[in-house]
């Protein structure tokens, strides 16, 4: 049986989503992706439930078994990190409503899980979703391919930081050297 994951690329403007299944085999398919968009006409209010609304109708058709969003803690616009917050909120209050847990990941861990480095550009990341969930076409605009890029590195972090005997053959190059890296961070701890 396989584990349904939800990303989330946090935004005001577009807040992008992204569905994946992972199989026993650490296999992860593609299930679904989508961006909701409010436009900046609105009122601030509206917008946030505009999202929410629409975040809680893909908690509840997809029901998955956990929610991983992508943290911003830094940019330059404060208003952009302001509304990121706000949205990030709204979500984890409807996850918690619906006993989903969730999980955060920075950019960074994200390019790094998905592309085996953590500086790798939004090309390299859209082509590496592309690979991963064996899609026809680059997952566009950025804010979905994002969404994808967070809901797989949830599902290959799960299993690198457990303690389960799952043979590393069936691991990417990306996995080995994020596996490779959680566990050189361990040690200069």
């Amino acid at each position: 049986m396989s584990e349904v994951i939800l990303g989330i690329d946090p935004g005001l403007t577009r807040c992008g989503y992204g569905v994946v299944a992972k199989e026993k085999s650490r296999a992860v398919k593609f299930v679904a992706v989508g961006v909701i968009q409010s436009p900046s006409t609105m009122e601030l209010s509206a917008r946030l439930a505009l999202i929410g609304d629409e975040i809680a109708k893909v908690l509840d058709t997809q029901k998955p078994e956990r929610v991983a969003i992508e943290r911003v803690f830094s940019q330059k616009n404060l208003n952009t990190v302001i509304g990121i917050a706000q949205i990030s909120g709204i979500i984890v209050y409807l996850c918690q409503q619906r006993g989903v847990p969730v999980i955060f990941y920075t950019p960074t861990e994200v390019k790094a899980a998905v592309t085996g480095s953590g500086k790798a550009a939004k090309d390299q990341v859209m082509l590496m979703v592309q690979k991963i969930l064996k899609l026809k076409e680059l997952p566009k605009p950025a804010d979905a391919a994002d969404a994808l890029a967070v809901a797989i590195t949830s599902a290959w972090r799960g299993d690198l930081n457990s303690s389960s005997s799952e043979s590393s053959s069936t691991e990417t190059n990306a996995q080995k050297k994020w596996r490779q890296a959680i566990a050189s961070s361990k040690k200069q701890k």
